[in-house]
């Protein structure tokens, strides 16, 4: 199902809400019984300053942090035809300091605080959010304050052009490098007519980013980000009169901007079907087909979701059993977007080379289902899916501060209404499958729709149609010309604000109390106890994953778990999905890395259904030939097309570097393209009856259940038989006497892909590892850290660059990775590799130190408010053997460490002479610059 605006952002199941008993400002603790008899609302205090900014305010004191969010009702939607792009490169100018506080150090003060931040930018909005302990709120309101009012004086031409370059290697690497990339660009082209605010991505155009100048984005500003434009939102452990103050104080003195009219809807029509024709750099050939509907909260846009839903939702669509169970298809789907101007309704399909079907051959394929969805009508069951989807999504939705205060901030952004969740609730519950049925024969039945094929390069032929669209030239009006010198206004107050404001007193932060036991037959178990949500998140790891594969078979343990997805012995794949998807809850079996996972989540209401449908799963798979022959095919599809993606293919060369080409651990979870073929179904029941045993098994579980009473529900598990095996571990690994340049060819690439690195030590808590997580921080691990600061704010050759340290049980190794402009590739290298060596020779400074110190420590508030953050540390807890007050050694490791140990271990962690360079570009334009690293470099092939 795909919502709409606030309303995808009110039920998604990462946006929280709260539970009232009616409509209040007062939250109410509500009961497991009375849940399902109350309505569902965020409660917050909503008012207005005499400059027209909006501020909401939501009280929750379930965690000692805050989430601060100022969203600006402006996006790629209110810019001017040659000047795309502006929204989100102002995203980018937001965070380059402002008149009080240097540049750069946006990012530096809240990191340093304990928190996290970033911005975001779409079609219609614009926002900047901070999630900090809840002793740093001020500090936080002082800062978008700031940028709010006192941005301009701050803007230069050296900020714009780095900014912009920046820019240009973020569209490069989402965009221009990826494969489909240009997707979206060219059906919102074909969609919408020229000049329309939807026919042009919001990261925009290159062309338009070259023409305009520093002047430009200072008037863009002027026009949209005054106070009247924007809705300040703050929600967590605050006082309300003291936050009162503070946003008065910081904020009631930046004047008014221009009048800003609401946008009015421009959904469109279409007089023809339009076909366009992209070849690019894949092996799936990928349809599109959209057709535009109104746009959102429209009447109609609830049952053309639930439309979307049943149509290509899943597996229990029928673009599901008509073209990926048939085989016609490895991926299909359809949804329904909205934007606040327009709606699309898009199928999409990536096709299965095997079946030799071109994409006109599935476009035929999918219009048959559409004319068999006619035929076939709406069921009671596609209805009770969706409700039951939204109903779970939107109560495992109470888990954040920050979805809280997100779906407030929308709700007043583009209604007026902060809380809109029991609103849309009710639009959905009220769908009829009249009102599908409708909206289905009024916008898909025989209407004109924009088809995307997107084929290999130079197999223009498998196009669904001819092309019979091309964008016409584009015509910049006058207006886009380079705007003139921009004047600042000036603000008066009656404080000082270059004084930084003081954080409050550090609130008490303490590990979530947890209790530890042990399920018969042999599993151990570890949970938490929380009543803030009447939900059940569980995990059963099975150790081993990956690493228990025979070599010349990788991927066996990732088609098993595959496969125990698939049908059981009483319950088709199809139906079992049905069932879980009527309770609103999920089961996925996964292996990656080390384990084999079964993830369950549920609400607590439902945990005996689900729990009797993870029994049958778990012990009653069918194992049936078709269900392994199409999971097969797909895997297979998947890895030839993942070869044409540059981060995948740079991440196998990794592998391969690091740990040579015979053995498992140099192969991905999935294998190969060789060693997959080598698997039968027989090899997947043999993994099954052999490492499907609780031996090796643990559960974590976060839920509003007792520990017995989870035991009891799980007890189902005590007839599991146990059956011991080992776990192999592997060493034989390549040596290199020195650092050589492994180049792979991605033809005609506009960025490459760069990794500098070696094996290092496996992972600890307490020990060198985890203190030389500690030293990396500042070299690599933060933004502001050394080696992103130069390559892309000061260079700007990338969007982002890093170092880490990643360590597990038995495998451990540094990198420092970056996508670079193509042209500066050696440049790039050149710059990480001096960074790396000057911080080993020099070591980490005083003040970096210090800046480490504050951001491990202070960030304990953030830690464990959500019941994924929690298993997440029960899992770690589990998998290592930890003691339970291991947090606690690490936050006096954190503060009493000295700059003298950090640098000694930066020297012998980070000498360059024990890394390999990995290049992934286009090899005939690099393969001779490379050599000015006085390198060897070699070709390296990937299968």
């Amino acid at each position: 199902m795909t919502l709409s605006l606030a309303a995808k952002a009110l039920l998604c199941g990462s946006v929280a809400v709260s539970l009232l008993g009616c409509q209040s400002q007062n939250p109410v603790e509500p009961t497991n019984e009375t849940l399902q008899e109350q309505q569902v609302h965020i409660p917050f205090e909503k008012y207005t300053l005499d400059n027209g900014l909006t501020v909401i305010l939501h009280e929750d004191h379930s965690d000692p942090l805050v989430h601060v969010d100022v969203t600006y009702h402006v996006g790629s939607a209110r810019e001017e035809v040659g000047k795309s792009g502006f929204a989100h490169f102002f995203e980018h100018m937001m965070f380059q300091g402002s008149e009080h506080v240097a540049d750069e150090e946006h990012f530096k003060i809240i990191t340093e605080a304990g928190g996290t931040l970033n911005g975001t930018t779409s079609n219609d909005r614009t926002n900047y959010f901070e999630t900090v302990p809840a002793n740093q709120l001020e500090k936080v309101l002082w800062l978008e304050a700031d940028r709010m009012g006192f941005l301009l004086p701050a803007v230069n031409q050296t900020k714009f052009e780095n900014q912009r370059e920046t820019v240009k290697n973020e569209r490069g690497q989402r965009v221009d490098n990826q494969p489909y990339g240009l997707r979206s660009e060219k059906n919102g082209e074909a969609l919408y007519p020229a000049g329309h605010p939807y026919s042009w991505l919001t990261i925009g155009y290159v062309e338009d980013l070259d023409r305009v100048n520093v002047n430009d984005l200072k008037a863009f500003f002027k026009r949209w980000y005054g106070p009247n434009n924007a809705v300040l939102t703050i929600g967590g452990d605050i006082n309300a009169d003291e936050t009162k103050e503070w946003v008065e104080q910081y904020f009631g003195s930046i004047p008014r901007g221009p009048e800003v009219a609401e946008p009015e809807p421009q959904p469109v029509t279409l007089a023809e079907d339009r076909y366009v024709t992209l070849e690019d750099k894949v092996h799936l050939p990928l349809l599109q087909i959209t057709y535009p509907t109104v746009y959102a909260r429209h009447p109609d846009e609830a049952p053309l979701d639930v439309l979307a839903d049943i149509l290509g939702g899943g597996k229990t669509s029928l673009m599901y059993k008509n073209l990926v169970k048939e085989g016609i298809a490895v991926q299909a789907g359809a949804s329904h977007p909205c934007r606040e101007l327009a709606c699309e309704f898009q199928l999409i399909a990536l096709a299965n080379p095997q079946n030799g079907m071109d994409l006109g051959a599935l476009e035929s394929v999918i219009d048959s289902t559409l004319a068999e969805f006619e035929t076939r009508g709406v069921n009671a069951d596609d209805l009770q899916r969706t409700k039951g989807g939204i109903e779970a999504s939107t109560i495992f939705g109470l888990q954040s501060v920050s979805g809280k205060v997100s779906a407030l901030a929308a709700g007043e952004t583009f209604y007026g209404k902060p809380d809109l969740v029991q609103e849309d609730l009710e639009r959905y519950r009220n769908v009829t499958a009249e009102d599908v049925m409708r909206v289905f024969k009024q916008y898909v039945k025989d209407k004109h729709s924009v088809t995307v094929s997107v084929v290999p390069q130079g197999q223009a032929d498998m196009a669904a149609a001819p092309q019979n669209f091309e964008m016409p030239p584009r015509q910049i009006p006058q207006q886009a010309q380079p705007a003139e010198t921009v004047e600042t206004v000036s603000i008066e107050d009656d404080f000082d604000r270059n004084v930084e404001p003081a954080a409050g007193p550090a609130p008490t932060v303490e590990v979530p109390e947890f209790w530890k036991t042990k399920l018969a037959p042999a599993i151990d178990m570890v949970g938490v106890t929380s009543e803030e949500t009447p939900t059940v998140t569980l995990t059963l790891n099975l150790e081993g994953g990956m690493l228990l594969d025979p070599m010349d078979k990788a991927g066996l343990a990732y088609i098993t778990a595959a496969m125990m997805n698939e049908s059981t012995q009483n319950y088709s794949n199809e139906a079992l999905s049905n069932e879980l998807a009527k309770l609103g809850s999920s089961i996925r079996f996964s292996a990656s890395g080390r384990y084999t996972q079964v993830s369950v989540s549920t609400l607590t209401k439902n945990l005996d259904k689900t729990l009797a449908l993870l029994n049958e799963k778990l012990f009653s798979p069918a194992f049936l030939q078709s269900d392994f022959d199409r999971l097969k095919a797909r895997m297979v599809q998947s890895l030839q097309q993942s070869m044409r993606n540059p981060d995948y293919m740079a991440n196998r060369a990794k592998e391969l570097v690091l740990y040579g080409d015979e053995t498992r651990v140099s192969l991905p979870s999935s294998g190969s393209l060789e060693t997959i073929a080598n698997i039968t179904l027989d090899d997947v029941k043999a993994f099954y009856d052999t490492f499907y045993t609780p031996s090796h098994a643990s559960i974590v579980v976060v839920s509003d259940l007792t520990q017995v009473e989870v035991a009891s529900a799980l007890s189902f598990l005590s007839e599991w038989q146990v059956r011991d095996y080992e776990i192999p571990t592997f060493s034989d690994f390549p040596q290199y006497e020195q650092p050589h340049v492994f180049l792979v060819d991605n033809p005609n690439a506009v960025q490459s892909v760069v990794y500098m690195v070696k094996r290092a030590m496996t992972f600890d808590a307490t020990g060198e590892y985890f203190l030389s997580r500690l030293m990396n921080f500042p070299l690599g691990g933060a933004f502001n850290s050394r080696v992103n600061l130069n390559l892309r704010e000061d260079k700007g050759y990338t969007y982002g660059a890093s170092t880490s340290f990643i360590g597990g049980k038995t495998l451990g190794w540094f990198e420092a990775h970056a996508n670079v402009t193509a042209v500066n590739t050696v440049d790039a290298i050149k710059e990480m590799m001096k960074e790396i060596k000057n911080y080993r020779e020099n070591g980490i400074t005083d003040a970096e130190l210090q800046f480490m110190q504050n951001a491990f420590t202070l960030s304990d508030a953030l830690e464990y408010e959500t019941p994924a953050s929690k298993v997440a540390f029960l899992r770690q807890l589990l998998a290592y053997d930890l003691p339970d007050d291991y947090r606690d050694q690490q936050t006096m490791m954190i503060k009493n460490v000295s700059t003298k140990e950090l640098s000694e271990l930066a020297k012998s962690q980070l000498n360059i002479d024990d890394m390999q360079i990995i290049v992934v570009g286009d090899a005939a334009s690099l393969k001779e610059p490379l050599k000015a690293l006085g390198l060897p470099v070699e070709t390296l092939s990937l299968n």
